[in-house]
């Protein structure tokens, strides 16, 4: 199934990349989102445990069960003033 991921901040310069379409396998997770970059880029298996992952507009659980067509953003957290 292929699902397209976003890269917000920080999550976007470990990847090098706003958004890539990728093919998962059928009932992948957000956690499987998470280990497909994670195990591709050193800086995103850093920044790793602190994302969130929103599917299609909404914070999941990286248990969440993926959809084919969905859309993943990968949002690290942000401070500023």
């Amino acid at each position: 199934m292929k699902i397209c991921v976003k890269f917000f901040a920080s999550a976007r310069e470990a990847v090098g990349e706003s958004d890539v379409t990728v093919d998962l396998h059928e009932n992948a997770t957000a956690n499987d989102v998470l280990d497909f970059f994670s195990s591709r880029f050193e800086a995103m298996k850093q920044i790793r445990p602190y994302v969130r992952v929103a599917v299609n507009q909404s914070y999941v659980l990286n248990e969440h069960v993926l959809n084919d067509g969905d859309e993943v953003a990968i949002i690290p957290p942000v401070s500023g003033g």
